[in-house]
Formats: structure tokens, sequence, C-alpha cells
């Protein structure tokens, strides 16, 4: 037998799995290539020669307004070499050279739904001499999508979604976007136009993307860049350049599974997102399975991506696990299951995650037999004024946000013949959201084999929570090829 260590709560839980088990670590079975030697001059290198744009010195002069939107805590790593810690200081200094005042340079933090960051988590983000530099003359700030006096409609862009955007970006000389292109199961990367698209607008312009009729169809899973939900966020993005007059100066790093920069990507986001993603799917599409898998087992812990309460709040872990679904379905076989660990407890974390435990809860009655059904009260939970006062004022996510993460939850659902919750503590919690329990990770597997037959292919994914994930694919298959 084949002893697995798999995340559970604030420890591991131990899977007893045969030894034809094929285990999959990203970074560790397959090597990313090579980050960077030396990041400050390959970063210096991209925004000193953007792609299809002129440098910010023929953009801005004295007089000019500048924003620098940047990624929030949830993905890009808090190292001394990170990316935002890397580039901020050079396109301020590229500001600077070119006339622009410190004082008329704005740090926006691009948040969008997700809870705003605190002040030491600002300082952790930017490093101690940005902070120190723009903090005390309020020049950093959180992107706040309910203030309406910070906001402007855009109307509705060619695809009719839409669009409502940060009016301080909007107004500035220069917009400057910063991104980490990771694999995503949203739209295949982040960064890019998925940067404005999601980090600086309003829950309608979420909601154009992040709903059950994109996040369902065919092109969502598996994963990929070419899906409805990445042509509409593209199309936001593209409009409110049309609409600035101006284009977007973005900064993307290709990051790999310990987001350390395997490239630096800088300017038109139509042009950089072609050539980064070209780059990114070196690191993120892993052409690796031999043969297709019947079971895919996993461990939850208790605090990760979205924050603590991740692992344990009932809609969240369903919608890790159609995450984790979407990213390696082309390695499964067809109505596969999923096993995972999770304590499991009922900690929503209510302060950080204010309006999950009402739509949980509205789940349970009324009707609501499956979680698309939930969609429909979206506008109700986002017109609440507790909901924006948390979200504006106390660190909450936004009321929307676990609208998007029903969408991904359903998933499993969609492709799944059952999904198993181990080692629940308060395992109707998980039975709520349409999952089946059990104590042990043997005893789910004894039970799966309704579905799979005796002698399953299982596929064990280890630190799946902890590390940036890639996404699978069989040996013989061809990545699938980029197109900004």
């Amino acid at each position: 037998m084949k002893r697995v260590e798999l995340e559970y709560g604030q420890g591991y839980l131990t899977a007893e799995l045969p030894d034809t088990a094929r285990v999959f670590i990203p970074g560790e079975t397959v090597p990313d290539p090579p980050y960077l030697d030396d990041v400050e001059t390959a970063t210096r290198e991209s925004i000193e020669n953007p792609i299809g744009m002129p440098a910010i010195p023929e953009l801005v002069g004295p007089g000019a307004k500048v924003t620098i939107s940047f990624p929030d805590r949830v993905k890009g790593g808090f190292q001394e070499t990170s990316h935002r810690k890397t580039c901020i200081p050079m396109l301020i200094e590229e500001c600077l050279k070119a006339g622009v005042t410190a004082g008329d340079i704005r740090l926006i933090c691009s948040n969008g739904l997700h809870r705003k960051n605190t002040a030491e988590e600002l300082r952790r983000i930017l490093g101690d001499d940005i902070y120190n530099q723009f903090m005390p003359m309020h020049q950093i700030v959180n992107h706040d999508s309910e203030d309406r006096d910070n906001l402007i409609d855009l109307g509705y862009d060619d695809l009719g979604d839409r669009v409502i955007m940060n009016r301080e970006v909007f107004d500035s000389d220069l917009a400057i976007l910063i991104g980490h292109v990771l694999g995503n199961p949203y739209g295949g990367y982040s960064g890019g136009y998925k940067m404005a698209a999601t980090g600086i607008t309003h829950w309608k312009c979420i909601a154009a993307h992040h709903i059950p009729e994109v996040m369902h169809r065919d092109d969502f899973t598996p994963v990929s860049v070419e899906s409805m939900m990445r042509k509409r966020m593209n199309a936001i993005g593209q409009h409110m350049e049309e609409r600035m007059g101006r284009k977007f100066f973005m900064c993307d790093a290709v990051l790999d599974t310990q987001q350390r920069q395997i490239a630096v990507f800088s300017g038109y986001g139509k042009d950089l997102q072609a050539e980064s993603w070209l780059v990114a799917d070196k690191r993120t599409f892993v052409p690796w399975a031999e043969e297709k898998f019947d079971v895919m087992i996993f461990g939850m812990p208790q605090n990760f991506h979205y924050g603590n309460g991740h692992g344990t709040n009932p809609i969240l872990i369903l919608q890790a696990i159609g995450a984790n679904v979407v990213r390696y379905r082309r390695v499964m076989k067809d109505n596969f299951t999923v096993i995972c660990s999770s304590i499991c407890n009922g900690y929503f974390h209510d302060e950080e995650f204010p309006s999950y435990r009402e739509l949980y809860e509205l789940f349970q009655k009324d009707y609501h037999n499956t979680l698309p059904e939930l969609a429909k009260y979206g506008e109700y939970f986002c017109s609440k004024q507790e909901y924006v006062d948390a979200y504006r004022y106390n660190y909450g996510y936004h009321a929307y946000h676990p609208f998007s993460m029903i969408s991904c939850g359903h998933i499993a659902e969609m492709h799944c013949a059952a999904v198993y919750i181990v080692g629940a503590y308060e395992p109707g919690y998980a039975r709520g959201m349409g999952m089946k329990t059990r104590s042990t990770f043997e005893a789910a597997l004894r039970d799966a084999e309704k579905y799979t037959g005796k002698a399953p292919k299982i596929l064990a994914l280890p630190k799946t929570f902890k590390t940036a994930a890639v996404h699978l694919m069989m040996k013989e298959d061809e990545i699938p090829g980029a197109d900004g």
C-alpha cells in the first residue's frame, strides 16, 4: 500500500492507497520551467521595452495623473523578489523620470469583490519602502466596488455586458495594471484583461461572466483560454480602453509553483496576453497522464486561497472541488468520483464571508434542488445594506462573491458520479451541498466502487491547495494554443 499525507484542517490525514495510485504534486512531479536568475533586470527590460505601445516616458509628462492597480493578497507571494515588490518601484521610477510628481501617483489594490486588504496586508504586498512613501498621504487604497462616487458606468460592451469601473483609473492619464499569469479555472489564466474585468469593477460586471450561463458551458470545462468567460473578460477590458481613449499599460509576470517569476511582459494587453500565455503554457498545461483516472483524491486545509474558512465553509469547499474538476477534467474518465478530506466543521467565518451562511441556508429550502437555482437572488443579496457595509468597512467579501462560487461548485455535480468528504466534524454541512460523507479514505473508496468498479485508477493530489495548480493533460495531448 502507498501512504499519502493529505491536507486536513490545520494538519494532515493519511490515505492508504493501492500501490497503483499515481501521485502528482505541482512543481515536483514535473519540474517547472526555470525561474529568472535576475528578476530585476528582466523586469526593467520589459517595462522599458513594452509590447504594442510606447514606453512610459512617451505616455506621460509633468502634471499627469497615474494609477497603478495591483493584485490583492490572494495570489502573487510576499517574498522580497515578488512581482509586485519588484515592478512597482520601477514603474514609479519611470513615471518620475517623465516628470510625474509622486503626489500624482495613486496605488489601487484591485481586490474586486474580494475583501479589502488591511493596512498590514498592503505593507506585506508592497514592501516597507513603497508603503512608507505613499501610505501617509492616502495614496494607497483598496478598490471599492460599492463606492458610487468613485465608479463610472461605461454602458455596454460589444457582447452586451454592463461595464462599470473605478473612476480614478478611468480618469488617470496612465492606467497601469499589474498581473500574475497563473493557471486559473476562471478563464484559463489570471492577469491580462482578467485584472481589469474583475479587479476594478462592480458586481454587475462580474455577473456578466461568473454565472451559470457562462461557467456551465462545454468550453469552460476543462479549463481553456478560449472559453466564453475569457472572451467576455477580454471584451470588458477592451471596452474600458475604448471608452478611456487609451490602452492600459500592463506589467504581467508568469509565475511558477512558488510564485517566482519565469518571465515578465509589459505593454498592450491584447498582445501581452498572447505572448505571456505561450510561456505560461509550458508550466501550466502538463501532458503527463498515461491513462485516465476513475478517482481523484486530495485534501483541503482550513485556510487557503480566499482565506481562513475556505476549507470549512461548505459553499467554498464545493467551489474548490469544482475548480479541481475544471483543472483536471482532461485526465479523468466520465462520471469519475472525487474524495476530499476536510474537517467541515461548519466554520463559515461569518466576518470574512458575511453573506455565505444565509445563501447556504436558502439552498436548504424553498424548492432549491440545484445550486444554479440560487442565481436569481444575486441582486437581492447585493442590495442588503448589512452586506454592503461589511464589504466596505469591515473587511468582508462582497455579497455577490458566493454566487460566483456556487456556479463553480455545481460543475462538480455536472461531471462527477459522486463527491465524498472524508473526516467531517459536522458532516451535515457537506450533505447539505450534495456531497457524500465517510469517516476515512478507505471507506469512501469502498463505497465509490459502486461507480468505479473494482481496482479503480486513482489520482492523488497532495498540496493541491498549498501550491499554484497546473492543468493536467494526457501524455499524447497537444497543449492548447494561446490566442490573446
